[in-house]
């Protein structure tokens, strides 16, 4: 059954009181830093010795549940070399595996196609797909657990159960999820041979003509908040965690100052639409982060909306949100 939104009625940035606990699986801890531990980052240090992420590690200093010779320290510490001898306390946590989302009656999203173990869900603009925080409601997450609660601990479980790909939280349009473990296997594994097609709508700032393909090598610069640069090929060569992302781009209308573009990527990365129409010359309207652009653009958000996602018997489509409707509208160039 689809059931209509109030897209944006979820902020990122305003959580939910939480309902209940989760309970936690791990006891308070006590490490000593041996002789050939001396020098590490104490993130690492952490990330080894609970086998942990080094992202839920800074999690944990962030709530100050790490000590250092009996001293709380904070995430800003995930830096500090350690010395042999040193006694490195953590507090009871929940394994991320281990941590469930809230199930969140009052979300109310579209629900655009559905099959045996997966559906797609109409992402609006605004919305996350997954929370970050065991008290965080309004995701697309928190909606499916209440809809399909056989999710939780699907695919890597915890806060991220059942999802396959995610898509920018200003970013709208369709977002796949599996609600079960077969499904999440067949699609997740799909995605990552480049099986997946998918297609986004974007209105980018300046008049592009004609259409094309183009393949750059993307490393992430800044983790928070996000930011990805194009590297050149002799960079490529020596830097760390280049990856070399392809899309296909055709320009479908010229606008006043703007185009709207039809784009689909071969590959996936973060930010990977976004930053290559900058590094074209052609920003995507209402961009913050690759700017500048050279007409700016009053908009309320990045102009870019997944459309459509297929593979198999999948296929869903998310029609224009209201907001790229009226940019299109706006923009729109009389006859």
């Amino acid at each position: 059954m689809q059931r209509a939104v109030n897209r944006g009625d979820f902020p990122r940035s305003t959580p939910r009181k939480a309902r209940y606990t989760v309970a936690v699986s791990e006891p308070d801890r006590q490490f000593e830093v041996s002789d050939s531990e001396s020098g590490h980052r104490l993130d690492r240090f952490l990330a080894d010795r609970l086998e942990l992420s080094r992202s839920a590690v800074r999690r944990l200093l962030a709530r100050g549940a790490v000590s250092v010779d009996q001293k709380v320290v904070a995430e800003s510490a995930k830096g500090q070399n350690l010395h042999a001898g040193s006694s490195i306390g953590v507090a009871p946590f929940a394994r991320p595996e281990d941590e469930r989302a809230l199930p969140d009656t009052d979300a109310e999203f579209v629900v655009l196609a559905e099959g045996d173990g997966w559906l797609a869900i109409d992402k609006p603009a605004g919305v996350a797909v997954h929370p970050l925080r065991v008290d965080e409601t309004g995701t697309l997450l928190n909606f499916l657990m209440a809809r399909s609660p056989q999710t939780h601990g699907v695919g890597e479980g915890g806060l991220r159960s059942g999802v396959v790909h995610r898509i920018d939280v200003d970013t709208s349009g369709v977002v796949l999820f599996a609600t079960h473990e077969a499904s999440w296997q067949r699609i997740r594994g799909a995605f990552a041979a480049h099986q997946v097609q998918k297609h986004y709508r974007a209105i980018v700032s300046g008049h592009l003509h004609g259409e094309g393909t183009i393949e750059v090598g993307l490393v992430t610069a800044r983790h928070r908040p996000a930011r990805v640069r194009v590297v050149s090929e002799s960079e490529a060569e020596r830097a760390r965690g280049v990856r070399v992302s392809g899309m296909r781009w055709r320009s479908v209308a010229l606008l006043d100052g703007a185009t709207l573009v039809d784009v689909h990527p071969r590959t996936g990365f973060l930010h990977q639409i976004r930053v290559t129409l900058a590094h074209m010359g052609y920003p995507v309207v209402g961009d913050k982060t690759y700017g500048p652009q050279s007409r700016p653009i009053t908009a309320p958000r990045h102009m870019l909306h997944a459309a459509r996602a297929t593979l198999e018997e999948i296929d869903a489509h998310s029609p224009d949100p209201p907001d790229f409707a009226e940019m299109l509208h706006q923009l729109a160039v009389e006859p």
